[in-house]
């Protein structure tokens, strides 16, 4: 009987570790997947405003001239760019991780507010994904993780 009860715990204690095991997989790779993935927006966003290395497009500034009458588009055009290619860059290291995504989800919703309300659908993805990282962190595969900034 007491070689029964042995046996019975030490297969409970195996699946928690397995599941444990199991949950730190998923979580990680999902946190990685959801950061490449929306980084590269961002990333692909920013580098699409500027030449070169960070010299920004003249058309950048016609955009915003055009679709935001409210604020100078040469104040607003750096910050928006800046903040793309930063917190992007941020994300993908997972570094500052939770504040990187906090800062592109309020780019997301000034973006959705100020210039762009007919790519709710696309700011509503992309808002998913950050609202996740905001929540649930960088995961295990992460600068964050590695310096115990999680």
């Amino acid at each position: 009987m007491k070689h029964l009860i042995y046996l019975l715990l030490v297969r409970d204690v195996l699946n928690l570790a397995a599941l444990s095991l199991l949950a730190w997989i998923r979580h990680s790779l999902l946190a990685l997947l959801a950061r490449v993935a929306i980084a590269m927006v961002f990333l692909q966003s920013g580098r699409s405003k500027v030449d070169g290395w960070l010299t920004l497009k003249d058309s950048t500034y016609s955009l915003l001239r055009e679709q935001l009458a409210l604020l100078p588009p040469e104040l607003v055009a750096p910050v928006i760019v800046y903040t793309e290619h930063l917190f992007a860059a941020l994300l993908l290291v997972g570094f500052l991780t939770r504040f990187s995504a906090i800062a592109l989800l309020a780019l997301t919703l000034m973006t959705q507010v100020l210039l762009m309300p007919a790519a709710w659908l696309s700011h509503l993805t992309w808002a998913a994904l950050l609202l996740f990282i905001i929540g649930r962190g960088a995961g295990r595969i992460s600068l964050d993780h590695a310096l115990g900034l999680h």
